[in-house]
This record gives C-alpha cells, sequence and structure tokens, in this order.
C-alpha cells in the first residue's frame, strides 16, 4: 500500500513527501482523517498542505472545502519547548470513587472509571480544552494550551459545566449513582514537556495554579463547580454565581475568595461581560480628522500649528495620524516621521538618527564615503552650503568623515547647541519648500535631548508652514499644553454605529452576516484595533466562537498560529520593536530559506511590517503589544539566552553598533544577566553620552551601572569601577545641575569615600 501512495503522491508532483508518509504509516484508508495541523506536524509547507487536501478531496469524492468542514484536531500538538502562558485549569473529581471501588468488582469498577474518563474527555474536547493527565478518578485539563483562545476561562466552565451533566448522564441504577465535581483557576504557568498521545509527563506544569484548581475541586459540593478569583473575573457577568465564604486551603497562604458556578448567562454585549483594559484600530474619527485638516489650512498658511494627540495603547493614535496622512497624499508636503523607542530612552536625538538615516537610504554597510554622500543630498533639500552643516549631521550619526569636512573643535556643548540649532534650520528650510507634516510618535519614550529638540521646534515653527503632530499615552505630562498654536485631542472610544462600520470595513472581502458584524461590534466595546483583531481571525478561516476576546489573548492566539514562525517572532522581540534581517539571521541560527519561508509567514500575518527585502529588510512589530506578546510567552531562562545570543552577535559582526550605540549592547547584557559586561557598556554609554553633551542621558546610563554594581561582590576590582562611575556621574550631573546641586554634592562625596577604600 506503500508503494501506492508514493505513486499517487508523484502524481501529484508532491513525491518529497512520500517517505513521511510511509514513515508516519499513513496509507489510503486514513486520508479523510489528515488535517493541515497533521500535515503541518509532518513538515509539509502551507501551499503544499493545501494542495494535498484537495487531492484527498477529489480523490474521495468530497467538497472542496474539506480543509474548512474537517474540525480542528481536538488535541493539537503540544509546543517541544516549555511557555510561560496565562492558563485556565481545570480539575474534574468523580465523587465517591474509594466507596465505589469497594462495591464493585474491579473489571467492572475500571469501566466505570473509563467510562467517566471518555465522558469528561468529550465533553472538553468539545471546548477545545486539552486533557494533561488521567490521575484515575481525577481529571486535569488546561485551557489556553497549547491553543491559546480569547474565551478560554468561558470555555474551562461550560466544559465543567458540560462533565458535570455529561457524568450525571451515565447513572444506570440508583445503586450506583455516579457525580463529578470540578475545580478551576486561572493565572500564570510554565507549561511545557508534554509527552506523545496527550498524557503530560511529571513537571509539564508548574506555578500555584493547577494546585488552586484542585484545591477549589475539594470544596466544591457534588454536581458542582468552583473557579477562583481571576477566573470569575475573566468570564464577568457571562456568568451566574454565588460568592462563597472565603475559603482557607491546604498549601495555599491566605484565605481565597471562591465561587460556585450557577450557570451562564445570556448578554447583550460580550465584550462588556468581558471587558479587557486592552485598546486598538481606528474608523469613524471625522470630527478629529477634520480639526487636524484644519490645524493643517493653518499651518500651510505660515501659522505653525501643534497638535498633541493622547491615548491608551491601541486607541489608535498612530491610526489617525494615517488617515490625515491619506487626506492630504494630493496636497504638496513633505512628511517627516519620527518613532520613538522604550529602548532608546536614554539614547541622545534616537528618533531623529533613525529617521535620517532611514531617509537617506543610508545602510549599515555602506562606506563612509558613500553614507555622506547620501546625507549631502538629503540635506541639500534645504540648505543651499551643504558643506556648513553636514559635519554636524555626521557627528550626530556617527559617520567619519575627517577627511572630508574641517574640525570644529567644539566643546560637547557648543556642539549639541550647533546640532540642535542645524536642525531646526534643516526643518525651516524644508517649510519654505513645501509644508512640513512632522510626526512623533510614542512620546512617552523620548530622550531628554529629543524632547530638548521638541520645546525648540514648538517655540520656532509660530511663523513657518509647519504641522507637529505629537502622540503619547495618557501617563505623560506634554509641557506645551496652553500655548497658542497647541491643539490638545484626547481619543475615546468608537460609537456602537462606527465600530460596526470598522467590523464591516475589515471584514469587505468576506461574506459577512448582520448577525456576525454585529456580534464582533459589540464584543470589542468600541476599541478599534481591538476590533480590527477580532477580524482578522475571520479572515484567517476562524469563527465568532473562537476570536479572542482581549488584545493579548488575540495575539497569542495568533502567534499560535504562526507554526514554526512563531520563534522567529520571539526571537524578534528579544531584539526589539524594530530588528534587521542581518542581525535576526545569525541570532536565530536557522537556514537561509527557512528563515525566509517564516519571515513571510510573519509578514503574511500582518503581525509584522517589512521594509525592504533580505539581506537589507527591515522589520517593525505592527504595535507594541504584538512585541509584548511574543517576548512575555518565552520562558525567562530562554530570553535570557537570546540576549546573550544578540550581544555576542553584535560584538562579533557589528562592531560599528558597539563603539557607536553601546547602550544597546548593556541593554542586552543586563537582560542576559551578565552584570559585568552590561556595567562596562553602559560606563561606555555615559562617557559617550558626556562627550556629547547629552548629560541627562549620560546620568541614566551611569546612574544604573552603579546600580548594577550592587549585584557584585565587593572586591578592589568592584570598587575601582564605582569610583570611575560615581566620578563620570557627578561630571554629568555638575554639567546638568551646576556644582552646588545636593545631588553632585553626594555623588563626589561617595567618590572620595571609595578613594579611601582603594
Amino acid at each position: 500500500m506503500a508503494e501506492d501512495i508514493a505513486q499517487w503522491l508523484e502524481e501529484l508532483g508532491l513525491s518529497q513527501y512520500a517517505q513521511a508518509f510511509s514513515e508516519n504509516h499513513i496509507d489510503f484508508d486514513i486520508l479523510s482523517d489528515l488535517t493541515e495541523a497533521n500535515l503541518e506536524k509532518l513538515g509539509i509547507p502551507l501551499g503544499d498542505q493545501k494542495r494535498l487536501l484537495r487531492a484527498i478531496s477529489a480523490r474521495l469524492g468530497l467538497p472542496e472545502n474539506l480543509v474548512e468542514q474537517i474540525p480542528d484536531d481536538p488535541s493539537p500538538a503540544p509546543s517541544p519547548e516549555a511557555e510561560r502562558r496565562q492558563l485556565t485549569v481545570m480539575f474534574c473529581d468523580l465523587v465517591g470513587s474509594t466507596a465505589l471501588s469497594q462495591k464493585l468488582d474491579p473489571e467492572d469498577y475500571r469501566e466505570v472509571i473509563k467510562s467517566y474518563q471518555k465522558a469528561v474527555s468529550e465533553a472538553v474536547r468539545s471546548f477545545d480544552g486539552y486533557v494533561a493527565k488521567y490521575l484515575g478518578d481525577g481529571v486535569l485539563v488546561y485551557f489556553g494550551y497549547p491553543r491559546a483562545h480569547e474565551d478560554d476561562a468561558e470555555r474551562a466552565v461550560r466544559a465543567a459545566l458540560a462533565s458535570v451533566k455529561a457524568v450525571a448522564g451515565l447513572n444506570e441504577t440508583p445503586d450506583n449513582r455516579l457525580e463529578a465535581r470540578v475545580g478551576i483557576a486561572t493565572g500564570l504557568v510554565v507549561v511545557g514537556d508534554i509527552a506523545d498521545e496527550g498524557v503530560s509527563e511529571e513537571g509539564a506544569i508548574s506555578g500555584a495554579t493547577p494546585n488552586l484548581a484542585a484545591r477549589l475541586q475539594g470544596v466544591a459540593e457534588p454536581t458542582r463547580v468552583v473557579i477562583d478569583e481571576t477566573t470569575h473575573s475573566l468570564v464577568g457577568r457571562l456568568l451566574s454565581s454565588i460568592a462563597l465564604e472565603k475559603q482557607t486551603l491546604k498549601g495555599i497562604s491566605g484565605p481565597v475568595a471562591a465561587w460556585r458556578v450557577a450557570g451562564i448567562r445570556v448578554v447583550e454585549s460580550r465584550f462588556e461581560a468581558r471587558r479587557s483594559s486592552s485598546l486598538t484600530a481606528f474608523v469613524g474619527r471625522e470630527r478629529e480628522l477634520q480639526t487636524l485638516i484644519h490645524c493643517w489650512n493653518q499651518a500651510k498658511g505660515d501659522e505653525g500649528q501643534v497638535v498633541l494627540i493622547c491615548g491608551e495603547p491601541g486607541i489608535g493614535k498612530s491610526r489617525l495620524t494615517e488617515m490625515l496622512h491619506g487626506q492630504l497624499c494630493k496636497e504638496p508636503r513633505i512628511r517627516l516621521r519620527y518613532q520613538c523607542s522604550p529602548h532608546y530612552t536614554n539614547s541622545a536625538l534616537y528618533p531623529v538618527i533613525a529617521q535620517l538615516t532611514y531617509a537617506a537610504g543610508i545602510e549599515v554597510d555602506d562606506p563612509a564615503p558613500h553614507k555622506l554622500d547620501k546625507l549631502e543630498a538629503l540635506l541639500g533639500r534645504a540648505t543651499g552650503d551643504v558643506s556648513a552643516v553636514a559635519g554636524l549631521f555626521a557627528n550626530l550619526l556617527s559617520i567619519p568623515h575627517e577627511d572630508r569636512y574641517a574640525s570644529r573643535n567644539l566643546t560637547p556643548q557648543a556642539q549639541k547647541a550647533r546640532t540642535l540649532d542645524a536642525l531646526i534650520d534643516q526643518l525651516l528650510g524644508l517649510a519654505k519648500i513645501q509644508p512640513v507634516l512632522m510626526v512623533f510618535e510614542d512620546l512617552h519614550w523620548a530622550d531628554p535631548t529629543t524632547q530638548e529638540l521638541l520645546d525648540l521646534i514648538v517655540e520656532s515653527i509660530q511663523d513657518a508652514a509647519v504641522f507637529v503632530l505629537l502622540t503619547f499615552r495618557p501617563e505623560y505630562q506634554a509641557p506645551w499644553v496652553g500655548q497658542s498654536q497647541v491643539t490638545f485631542m484626547a481619543l475615546n472610544r468608537l460609537a456602537r454605529r462606527e465600530s460596526i462600520e470598522l467590523v464591516r470595513n475589515v471584514a469587505a472581502e468576506l461574506e459577512v452576516d448582520e448577525q456576525t458584524l454585529d456580534e464582533v461590534a459589540a464584543r470589542a466595546g468600541g476599541v478599534p484595533l481591538f476590533m480590527e483583531e477580532l477580524t482578522r481571525v475571520l479572515l484567517e478561516g476562524g469563527t465568532t466562537d473562537t476570536i479572542p476576546a482581549t488584545i493579548q489573548a488575540s495575539l497569542l492566539a495568533r502567534l499560535d498560529r504562526l507554526g514554526p514562525a512563531k520563534r522567529i517572532a520571539q526571537i524578534g522581540a528579544v531584539i526589539g520593536r524594530e530588528f534587521r534581517y542581518r542581525l535576526l539571521a545569525p541570532v536565530s541560527e536557522v537556514d537561509e530559506a527557512n528563515l525566509k519561508e517564516r519571515l513571510s509567514a510573519l509578514t503574511d500575518s500582518q503581525l509584522v511590517f517589512a521594509r525592504g527585502a533580505p539581506p537589507n529588510a527591515t522589520y517593525t512589530f505592527k504595535h507594541a503589544l504584538v512585541q509584548d506578546a511574543a517576548y512575555e510567552s518565552l520562558l525567562k531562562s530562554k530570553r535570557k539566552e537570546f540576549h546573550h545570543r544578540i550581544g555576542t552577535v553584535l560584538e562579533e559582526m557589528f562592531p560599528g553598533t558597539v563603539d557607536t550605540e553601546p547602550e544597546i549592547l548593556a541593554h542586552h547584557y543586563t537582560k542576559a544577566g551578565l552584570t559585568k559586561a552590561a556595567i562596562i557598556h553602559l560606563h561606555k554609554a555615559g562617557q559617550r553620552a558626556i562627550e556629547r553633551s547629552a548629560n541627562i542621558e549620560a546620568v541614566g546610563h551611569l546612574t544604573k551601572g552603579i546600580d548594577l554594581l550592587g549585584q557584585l561582590p565587593n572586591t578592589a576590582e568592584r570598587i575601582e569601577q564605582e569610583l570611575d562611575l560615581q566620578m563620570a556621574r557627578g561630571t554629568a550631573l555638575m554639567l546638568t545641575k551646576g556644582f552646588a546641586a545636593p545631588e553632585v554634592e553626594d555623588t563626589f562625596s561617595r567618590a572620595l569615600e571609595l578613594c579611601r577604600q582603594v
């Protein structure tokens, strides 16, 4: 039969998979049972999976859309590596099993246990739960692993109620009445190392959650389901429940809040019932958009304008700026876009450096003369005397230029002042050519020198054709509020009508009925990006029943669907919000062909955007929350491993980055737990910042280095390191606050104390 399968595959042009079919004993008699998950486990790419499934449908006389009709594998293959996940754990127990075992013949009792286990497992799997372990009369179940859903807590409760009912349905005689009871808890766990056939090994899950679920089962009455506080809050008003007295549970410190489930309610808005703080996307911002257009028209008339857009993560700040850009696409304008980063809050002018590098088309591997040529071409748009300022910009971008431009022998403070003035002049020069739309995103992560530049910009554009758009989160206090040319705009959630419109627009390529549109919009609760993510699941072949209900769970669910590409997303998340192919490749240790395929899957999912093509490609996570979801799913030990690997690759392959941005090395070595290496690079970053008169950033680097020294033993070497750091920090503080400042006095006093110890 294997030869027939091989011949059939050869006729399809897929003979390369004959060996995999043979090794896994796949014959014609089980073709109809194959799903995408099975084929993916064999290592077959997505395109060939589709070809095989269509061929199977044709051979068996089944409809062509068989893949949509075959349900997902009820027990999808778990990840071979352990992961950190938010898990809902269900523990089901058969009441009175000990007494029952004494009444029945062992063989009859065995059949009862098998029937009980089957009833529970069928109920669990109907809600896509994972039966992790059978413990005699107990069943341990996971919801959220190996595949996450937005409503795992609700699924667990529904499965528990179904299990209790199914077990009760097994009763044949009053003498042998079967009853189950269930405990459910939700929390962070480490889960992995699952053995074959759906049975977990010892230690497959660690954390307090499974123990809590088991203890809650112990306090549940027969036929009842008891849940913990976290599960109750996640299920929300979907649940009809009765609060119990706080429980004192063995092995768990402090009283534990618990609820007995009375049933599942029918509610008008599922999202409002389980409302999350995660926000997202955009549509229906007509009023806000008109305000922006009005400010733009004023700016075009040489009345410079500044608009501050404040909103929670995911509320759609970036989307609104894109809407404005779309409205102005036919108007003459120059668009400048700057992205602040949480990894560069102490890197002076990082958003400006990144924007200039991108606008000039400068590549890391370009020779210095080529970089300078590109820089001059960019600067030439706004100034007639490029040579007068090119040296300043070359210094800013860390491009060697001694052979081309005369040295000015400026002090660091004068260099900084001249550079800021040159940036202002460049902006005003561009504004004389065409009106300028200048966008700074995520200002809550801006470094102090960038803040200083923005102060100068706001002050300088009053009579210029410049429109500055600044976005930030509510925790940032914008210093320009109340100034005459400044408009403040706080973004709120969308109305119901606008929500439905957004869902309809995102799902335009699908035939979605009005009831589905309404359900998605209602569950989203007016959060734009959240609605977009919900609808994306529909576009990817999911149903409203499996749509994630929170942005975190939604992103984890989509990451789970990536297969091998998920690991690439995780490594990219460790590198940062933006990561380059040239760094990712050696860190991932994946061969070129597979890496490109996985990156294509990642960009196809729209979780990551690509600029350029490998090996010069740069990738950016669609949203900071995407990066967070990928990063947080890694074990701490795995994060340290990747941070260490990134630092090593940077030192070995990118010495320019090490020299010009030592704070990046310091970040990765700190996260890797390599304290000594991190301190060395923080010291370098502090010294470099002082040389560039970025003294506030220098204080940040050096203070962090001093804090890390506390983790090292009190040796002579450590004392000398702290002395060097304290002296440098004192210098930076003195330049920032003046010699008489208390912080300066304290720092130099500590340095004097260290001198005595040396």
